[in-house]
């Protein structure tokens, strides 16, 4: 069964997912987001695919929600359908999944590339929450990821103002990893994916696992929670293979188990 709003490629252990929606800036709707959803499920349970990629087009990775599909709401409606809530799928993948943002990030766009583990982004990109201007807030964490990323005072300065934050500001603030030319900026990812994917699986959810904590806990729990994720790693064979392939000078060949 195809999709009608992303497309997805598979290049060696990693999955390239793509928003397709031209025309509307890749504007995210419930359909959007069934198919993204649908297509993470699948990812999650393919034992060949080690890391995602998630990217729009050079104009827009998603320029943010449907406005025109979320303005009939009641507050009752919104409630009871709990709007926005199955954007955060995303959120729960256990393997990484990596935002490759160009050009227009905003809103539930900006939410969304919050979402994934980390972001590298072109130099045309722009970040930002104007819900404000629509006499609303932010609904998909960005009052509270952005936050955690860039600082109360530069997250409140986005957020009230609605103004938007160039690629350099992002990267120079912590909200993105890197930032290099708009035409490099897939196949830098692909590049970052594929090293990722050829770490040992186990291992590397992990350390997704073990980062995310840190945000959820204090520092003394979340420095017991990874000695005992880095103790349980003696029992995978990957952990005997990389350190054996290390004392005798060779490349490890992780069996991801």
């Amino acid at each position: 069964m195809g999709y009608s709003y992303i497309q997805v490629e598979t290049r060696g252990h990693v999955a390239l997912i793509t928003l397709d929606r031209p025309k509307a800036l890749n504007a995210l709707s419930s359909g959007l987001f069934e198919d993204l959803n649908r297509a993470l499920d699948e990812i999650e349970a393919n034992e060949e695919i080690r890391c995602t990629v998630l990217t729009g087009s050079a104009k827009a990775f998603a320029a943010g929600a449907d406005i025109k599909e979320m303005q009939p709401h009641s507050s009752v409606t919104a409630y009871m359908t709990d709007l926005i809530t199955p954007w955060e799928r995303v959120s729960q993948t256990r393997k990484p999944i990596i935002a490759a943002v160009a050009g227009y990030a905003l809103g539930g766009g900006c939410e969304l590339a919050m979402m994934c583990d980390f972001i590298i982004a072109a130099d045309t990109a722009r970040f930002g929450q104007p819900e404000i201007n629509l006499g609303t807030m932010p609904g998909a964490g960005g009052t509270q990821r952005l936050t955690r990323f860039v600082g109360k005072s530069k997250a409140m300065d986005m957020c009230l103002t609605g103004r938007m934050m160039d690629a350099e500001e992002a990267e120079r603030s912590g909200l993105v990893s890197r930032v290099v030319p708009a035409g490099e900026l897939v196949d830098t990812a692909l590049e970052v994916a594929a090293k990722i994917a050829s770490m040992s699986l186990p291992a590397v959810m992990m350390v997704k696992e073990s980062v995310n904590r840190a945000y959820e806990t204090t520092l003394a729990e979340g420095v017991r929670f990874e000695r005992r994720l880095f103790h349980s790693t003696f029992g995978t064979e990957d952990q005997a293979e990389g350190m054996q392939a290390f004392i005798e000078k060779r490349s490890p060949n992780f069996r991801h188990s």
